[in-house]
């Protein structure tokens, strides 16, 4: 294995120890949301309504762990269980009014945490570095078979 192959799983590693969405009690001190449920309401805002089955494909997770999560952010107000709008049977999963609010909060308090992390960087070292990771991100779901929808 190629010493940058080491240095990438290094900072990975290094980067994944920073979180920036990472809150341990379910919620932040300023009001923000769990990683879990940012990622859940990220893939409701972009994709739509999805059922218990479609999420567990789409994470890759069982469905008793998306149950237990999707339960949390129903609690909260953030999600609601609908009728399949395509008439099946299963019932999905909306984000609602309030969780867009607060799904859109806590990107403006990640932005604003990564401008500040790269305020002396040139545009376009920012510009290639989203680039590189959507490239890393998008070969890891090309091997995961699990690929993300981007709006």
């Amino acid at each position: 294995m190629s010493r940058p192959t080491y240095e990438v799983e290094y900072e990975q590693m290094l980067l994944s120890r920073h979180g920036l969405l990472q809150h341990r009690d379910g919620r932040s001190k300023d009001g923000g949301l769990e990683r879990s449920a940012y990622i859940l309401l990220s893939r409701l805002r972009v994709q739509g309504p999805m059922s218990i089955g479609e999420l567990s494909d789409a994470f890759g997770l069982d469905a008793s762990t998306l149950n237990r999560q999707t339960a949390a952010v129903v609690h909260t107000g953030l999600a609601e269980r609908i009728p399949d709008p395509a008439g099946g049977m299963a019932r999905k999963f909306r984000i609602t009014d309030e969780g867009a609010r607060l799904l859109d909060e806590e990107r403006e308090r990640t932005v604003r945490s990564l401008r500040r992390v790269m305020a002396d960087w040139p545009e376009q070292d920012i510009a290639a570095f989203a680039a590189y990771l959507k490239r890393f991100n998008t070969g890891i779901e090309r091997l995961g078979g699990r690929p993300w929808p981007r709006p």
